[in-house]
Order: structure tokens, then C-alpha cells, then sequence
């Protein structure tokens, strides 16, 4: 068999929504964060692969995760992640958890409602921040503000690619009974262009997912890391700007992704404010740092 690094699709840190590790993130963490991402991407091209039947894309997942758990050494990747967290007292938790959504991945395609999509980002989403604040040694008190945030990045994407995912793997995100609500089924994504109800269905999903980034919006402000809160507030500005393009655009036709300028004006803008904040506040007397563990 080959190893599961073979088979990706060829897609990296830098070809992603949102900032990976970038260089906000202090250089002694970025390493831990590379490494994570590195191991979530082949388990990731593994459940979306083309042509893998859903039991070979299982079988290269249980390899990741024997890899990552000691059992064996078949998968670099693994290894690799499995010797971070060992340096660094870390837990491979929230990595089996991203496995456990990409085996949902080779065999659910389909989400009958809300409730069910949020259950499959509190595996395929929530553990990716809540590893990063791990690895700065950051409060738990801040997972509520990071699962919604990862929970609507998730979402934000899954609205981009609605029709890719349907084109290409049969996978549908939106959930069935928002699409039955306007009279859809999920042939309606194969269409050229969306249809007045497509686009009525897109723009509630996009609302309600506007509401996940409304409570993720103090998550920044909760940070110690002043380097990390930066790049939260980078993430939290994209998410939002990706949100004013899909209530006005359509992703059956039109663009729906920022271009590289966008997110470096947008992202570095929302980075910046957050440093000026944060310097104002420890300029300020009546500032007093929140001692860490708390």
C-alpha cells in the first residue's frame, strides 16, 4: 500500500482560506503547528480523494492513526506528529478526533439538519484551534470562543464549495431540510447558476452562520499570546468578510474566495488593530494582565 503522503492532492499551508501557522505565530511554536497541519492535510486528501473506495480511504486513516499512536511507522506524517506532541506533553486527542470526521468524510454524504452539521465540525473543525491554543499553553476557558469560530470557518467553506462537493465526491453539507424548506433537493447544485430558493437557502445558512462568528468575535481579546491573538483576529476579519461576499454573490457561478491581496489587506488590518489595543491597554494604569491559569 502506498503511504498516505502519496496520494495528496498536492495542496498546502499557503493554498488555504485562512492563515496556517504564519509568521505572526512565534517561530518556537510554528514547527508543533506545521506538523499538526501536515498530518490533517494527507488525512484530509485521503477522504476526499477521487477514486479511493470508502474502505481504503478507512484503512490509510487507521494507518495515520497507528502511525500517530506509536503502532506503527508506516506513515511519515504520523510519526512525525507523534514525536511533536511527545517533546511538547501534548495529547494526540484532537488529532484522532479531525480522524474520526475524515472517516465520516468516506462514508456520510449527507447532513439531514443543523444540529448534525455542528456535530461534524466539533470533529472536523473545533480540535484543529483548540490544538494551536494548546500548544501556547492558553486557558480552556477559550474553547467555547474557539469552536465557534472554527465551526463558521467550516460552514463558511462548505457554502464556497457547495457545488464542488456535489460535482465531484457527491457530498453535501447543507443541511436537507434547510434545502426542503425552499422546495430543493440536492440536484439543484448541479444547476450552471443557483435559483432564486438556492440562493434564499445559501443566504440563511450564511446568516446563521454570521451568528457563530458573533460569538467568536472576544476570542481574540481572550488571548495571552499576543502574537497568536493577532492572528485570531486576522481569522475572525476574513471569516467576516467571506460572509458579506456569500450573502451577495453566488457560488454555483461567481467568486466566492478573497484573492491573496484581499486577505492580506483584511487579515493584516484586523492584526494591526489588535496590536495597537493590546499596546494602548498595557499602557494604560488601571491595566492588569490576567495571570496565566487563571
Amino acid at each position: 500500500m502506498a503511504t498516505s503522503g502519496q496520494l495528496r492532492s498536492g495542496k498546502g499551508s499557503g493554498d488555504e482560506n485562512f492563515p496556517v501557522a504564519s509568521h505572526l505565530i512565534k517561530a518556537r511554536y510554528r514547527p508543533a503547528i506545521l506538523a499538526f497541519y501536515e498530518f490533517v492535510r494527507v488525512a484530509d486528501d485521503i477522504a476526499d480523494h477521487a477514486t479511493l473506495l470508502p474502505e481504503q480511504k478507512i484503512a490509510h486513516l487507521d494507518r495515520l492513526e497507528a502511525s500517530l499512536l506509536g503502532d506503527n511507522n508506516a506513515e511519515p506524517e504520523g510519526v512525525r506528529l507523534r514525536e511533536v506532541l511527545r517533546a511538547r506533553s501534548l495529547s494526540p486527542l484532537h488529532a484522532q478526533h479531525l480522524l474520526r470526521a475524515f472517516r465520516q468524510d468516506a462514508t456520510k454524504l449527507r447532513y439531514a439538519n443543523w444540529d448534525e452539521l455542528i456535530d461534524y465540525c466539533r470533529y472536523s473543525a473545533m480540535p484543529v484551534g483548540r490544538y494551536v491554543l494548546d500548544v501556547h499553553g492558553e486557558r480552556q476557558t477559550t474553547w467555547p470562543a474557539n469552536d465557534a469560530l472554527c465551526a463558521a470557518l467550516q460552514i463558511i467553506n462548505h457554502i464556497q464549495d457547495c457545488a464542488k462537493d456535489y460535482r465531484d465526491l457527491n457530498r453535501v453539507y447543507l443541511p436537507l431540510d434547510a434545502l426542503a424548506e425552499h422546495g430543493l433537493t440536492v440536484e439543484s447544485l448541479a444547476a450552471p447558476r443557483a435559483s432564486g430558493a438556492l440562493k434564499a437557502c445559501l443566504r440563511e445558512l450564511v446568516q446563521r452562520t454570521a451568528l457563530l462568528l458573533e460569538e467568536s468575535r472576544p476570542f481574540a481579546g481572550m488571548i495571552e499570546d499576543a502574537r497568536l491573538a493577532m492572528e485570531v483576529a486576522a481569522i475572525q476579519a476574513l471569516a467576516e468578510r467571506l460572509i458579506g461576499v456569500l450573502l451577495t454573490h453566488d457560488p454555483l457561478s461567481e467568486r466566492v474566495h478573497l484573492s491573496k491581496a484581499q486577505m492580506l489587506a483584511t487579515g493584516g488590518g484586523a492584526a494591526l488593530r489588535t496590536l495597537t489595543r493590546r499596546l494602548f491597554r498595557r499602557a494604560t494604569p488601571a491595566y492588569r494582565p490576567q495571570a496565566r491559569g487563571s
